[in-house]
């Protein structure tokens, strides 16, 4: 199958600018006060707070989908260049289940969108949609808090429950996947080149070694940066207190004022990394993939040893869709091991489904040219298929209990990369 896409740099590097967009982007002031506010004032919306048990989810489950039948049709809302332009998979799924999809790529990040739906499902009105993707984190949070979302009845989810990872059936952020099913995943690692480093990295400390003085990049995105400070302390983000944010914080201004970092960046870190202006960076594994894959560099990616950041785009019903028995079958449909090996041959970030794998090595054996070079590379990719010792290491983003907690986490390590 051909991807021209995939040999033309300015499209691959693209994607580096969706991956910032699908973070919790803090620095979106603004946004996310207005997200804050609305919170911190107990906005109500349609539906109740989470279910606090297994028999009060299973009531909720029942209670909302009793009676609901199928329409024929899906409005989908995802973030661009997130399927093949095409759309093989939409037009798959209609032909099996005569089900259409009008698809929208209009998420460009996780605040506005949550600015854009919340007043609607407050007033508990359509917000023209009837499946969404909203990464783990603040507004995923407050979407469940808020009772936004639809709890998904797993019986009519016989392929995730078949094909689905163990690890993405148990997500700290969403135990059980009551609201939520992933989409995709990625990594924040460090990425080195090795034209520069001869002894590759493997700790955190690397990212502090003064031999590297003035060439390490890293984020300036709060979430991403209290994570590898709190690594590097041998710190669980999503156990850390308060304590261990100033702590992480205090490390993180050591590396500065030595003059060890040579930029924050929001996203623009991979350019500098292959022409050696930075030597080794902060990076998100499908940026390293998509550059070694566009341009012929050799960029190398690695998960240190005291952990990794691992983040989750997901899909959900919002509580007010019209289509809600269509949208948890495409949800489901995505789950099929020969869906989601097409879907990962073009998106190239970490899918769901482990067996995916096989899908895209059968491709690549049929495959010639540059195509089987391609496929080649993403199935062999642990970018895109992480190891279980890779697993091991990662962990998720901060969850917080409170929107006050979260301001207070945000003022402590945006001082870092602000001063």
């Amino acid at each position: 199958m051909n991807h021209p896409h995939r040999q033309d740099p300015a499209f691959l590097r693209g994607t580096t600018q969706r991956r910032l967009g699908r973070r919790d982007a803090f620095r979106l002031a603004g946004l996310s006060a207005a997200g804050l506010a609305l919170a911190a004032c107990g906005v109500q919306g349609k539906g109740t707070a989470k279910p606090t048990s297994s028999a009060q989810a299973q009531s909720e489950v029942e209670k909302y989908w009793s009676g609901k039948t199928k329409n024929g049709h899906v409005d989908f809302a995802n973030w661009p260049l997130y399927m093949d332009p095409k759309q093989p998979e939409l037009k798959q799924f209609t032909k099996q289940t005569g089900i259409t999809v009008t698809y929208k790529e209009v998420i460009q990040d996780n605040p506005s969108w949550f600015a854009k739906i919340q007043p609607q499902l407050a007033a508990g009105q359509s917000i023209d949609y009837d499946l969404m993707v909203v990464t783990n984190g603040l507004h995923f949070t407050q979407l469940v808090q808020l009772g936004y979302l639809v709890p998904l009845d797993h019986s009519k989810l016989p392929n995730f429950a078949a094909n689905a990872g163990d690890r993405y059936k148990n997500e700290s952020f969403d135990p059980g996947n009551v609201y939520s099913i992933p989409w995709a995943s990625g990594m924040t690692g460090i990425a080195y080149n090795p034209k520069y480093v001869d002894t590759p990295p493997t700790s955190m400390a690397d990212l502090w070694n003064p031999k590297y003085k003035g060439k390490v990049g890293m984020m300036s995105d709060s979430q991403e940066i209290a994570n590898f400070g709190l690594f590097a302390l041998g710190i669980d983000p999503d156990k850390s207190t308060e304590a261990d944010w100033e702590k992480a914080a205090a490390k993180l201004r050591e590396q500065r004022d030595a003059g060890i970092v040579r930029k924050y960046y929001d996203q623009a870190y991979i350019d500098p990394l292959a022409k050696g202006d930075i030597w080794l960076t902060m990076a998100w594994s499908g940026d390293v993939f998509q550059k070694n894959v566009s341009d012929g560099t050799d960029l190398k990616f690695v998960l240190p040893k005291e952990g990794a950041t691992i983040w989750t785009d997901n899909m959900m019903i919002p509580k007010t869709a019209t289509n809600p028995v269509d949208a948890i079958t495409l949800m489901d449909f995505f789950y099929d091991v020969n869906v989601a090996g097409r879907l990962a041959e073009y998106i190239n970030y970490v899918t769901p489904v482990p067996a995916a794998k096989d899908v895209i090595a059968a491709d690549a054996a049929k495959a010639t040219g540059e195509d089987k070079k391609l496929l080649d590379a993403v199935a062999a990719s642990e970018l895109v298929f992480p190891t279980e010792d890779d697993y091991a290491r990662l962990r998720s983003y901060k969850n917080f209990a409170t929107p006050q907690e979260q301001k207070k986490f945000e003022s402590i390590f945006q001082a870092i990369t602000t001063a």
